[in-house]
């Protein structure tokens, strides 16, 4: 493969440093952009390690070794009234958002990184591919990989018709640092990977790194994503509406969620939750919310433009798989230029590699939330609420290595 062909990558989330990091490896003339003009530190959120995401950093350069996340060997659930109904064992690496961008982010050089570059539009000829950016700047190459998430500008160009589904529910989400904790919580919940059913609601939470990525006892973070129906017409579209009243149909800022939104969020985790999760969600600095959607593209391969991860595919989180899918298309995708001199064929055995997996993802998630839906539309999801409404199959199957069936 001729190492002088350039690549853009758009978007500089994990997905797009995964790409970019393991095409550079490979000697390619690599350049990210990210439409946000701050560094993306310090997002408020936990991921679950599979095997594939572990290789995938190896694959990009990146030591992997007990600074990566929390080790946890134990599931857990808790009732209503906090008591332990149920145990599983299974050993885990959790880790966050945060820790994977750094050592990502401090992989690739700073000078090919470059922010506050909103995309427009893209054009494409026979030999080349130019991206358009809204400061007026255009930036010709071989390739570009759309790594630019849910709402990829590029995706809506070249696939119109992908569009991102509600899947009836949201998300709340947080991070809570360990010291804050009781006792109560730090005994029952925090060396855990700890689960909550009320009824058509799912809590799960686990220990993470910390600030400054520490993951030494007392400096950790205690993460957890709580599901909760929402009908889209009523509920949902009143949570996303702001002071001013304006509705955020894709999903709220955090600082602009109303105040009374949360006091019920609260209010609610003392009803119909454990204490000990009660108690991590009242204690929350900067509780947040999230619609849980999913989407599927029939296509992933455009002449010379790639979509890659959460712009290709969405799956709900309950698979846990997000970014280790978003981190071995990335690998699918490096490797098939590395042994492919024409753009097009490599991209072409990439998309062979990589639609299959991605709908056997999203399906496999949307029958673990389908108990949470605020309706259940199909005999098939009816089916799959009640197969998934039980403790045993819940704790068996979040969060685990995704095993696509033959």
């Amino acid at each position: 493969m001729s190492t002088s062909k350039k690549v853009l990558v758009i978007g500089g989330s994990l997905g797009g440093l995964f790409a970019a990091n393991l095409l550079l490896r490979k000697g390619f003339d690599v350049h990210v952009y990210e439409r946000v003009a701050e560094e993306l530190e310090g997002r408020g959120a936990g991921i679950v390690t599979h095997p594939e995401l572990l290789q995938a950093l190896e694959a990009a350069g990146i030591a992997v070794d007990d600074s990566i996340g929390v080790q946890v060997s134990t599931r857990v659930t808790l009732d209503s009234n906090g008591q332990c109904i149920a145990t599983q064992e299974r050993s885990q690496t959790l880790t966050a958002w945060g820790r994977l961008f750094h050592v990502l982010r401090s992989a690739f050089p700073s000078e090919r990184y470059h922010n506050a570059m909103v995309l427009t539009s893209i054009e494409q000829e026979p030999e080349t591919v130019t991206a358009c950016f809204a400061d007026g700047s255009r930036v010709t190459a071989d390739l570009l990989v759309a790594a630019d998430g849910l709402r990829s500008c590029v995706r809506q160009a070249l696939l119109p018709q992908a569009k991102p589904q509600y899947a009836g529910y949201i998300a709340w989400r947080g991070l809570v640092d360990e010291s804050a904790l009781s006792d109560a919580v730090l005994k029952d919940l925090f060396p855990y990977f700890a689960f909550g059913l009320p009824a058509h609601e799912q809590m799960i939470a686990y220990p993470v790194a910390g600030k400054n990525n520490s993951v030494g006892p007392g400096q950790r973070r205690f993460n957890f994503v709580w599901y909760r129906p929402a009908d889209e017409a009523t509920t949902l579209t009143a949570m996303l509406t702001d002071a001013s009243g304006k509705v955020w149909a894709d999903g709220i800022p955090p600082p602009l969620v109303r105040p009374e939104v949360l006091a019920d969020a609260k209010a609610a985790a003392r009803k119909v939750l454990a204490p000990q999760f009660a108690e991590v969600v009242e204690k929350t600095e900067g509780l947040f919310f999230q619609p849980i959607f999913d989407l599927e593209s029939e296509q992933l391969a455009f002449g010379r433009v790639a979509l890659l991860g959460d712009a290709a595919f969405v799956a709900r989180p309950h698979c846990g798989m997000g970014v280790t899918k978003a981190a071995g298309d990335a690998v699918a995708l490096a490797d098939a230029l590395a042994t492919n001199d024409d753009i097009a064929s490599a991209l072409r055995i990439y998309e062979g590699a990589r639609m299959q997996l991605g709908s056997q993802v999203v399906g496999h998630a949307r029958d673990l939330g389908a108990y949470m839906q605020a309706q259940i539309l199909t005999p098939k999801e009816r089916e799959m609420a009640e197969r998934y409404r039980t403790v045993e199959a819940v704790m068996k199957e979040t969060a685990v290595p995704f095993m696509a069936p033959h």
